[in-house]
């Protein structure tokens, strides 16, 4: 069973909803799944960056209405 965290980061700023979810990445086990809901625009170029950065997998990243939902395993 894959581990698996949601974080709501919807109304915080840049770079906060990038940091807030590092800092939840590392409860979880590598291949652990985190789920972040965000509201800031930036959030949709910071998570791709972030994940390169890292080495961590942006499994996917829609759009619900104004909320920006990342996926992302834990490498």
């Amino acid at each position: 069973m894959t581990d698996t965290l949601e974080y709501d980061a919807s109304g915080l700023l840049c770079p906060l909803p990038v940091l807030r979810a590092n800092r939840k990445l590392r409860e979880l086990a590598r291949g652990g799944l985190l789920t972040v809901r965000a509201t800031d625009p930036a959030a949709e170029q910071d998570f791709p960056a972030y994940c390169r950065q890292t080495g961590h997998e942006l499994v996917s990243s829609t759009r619900d209405g104004e909320t920006l939902v990342f996926v992302i395993r834990k490498r």
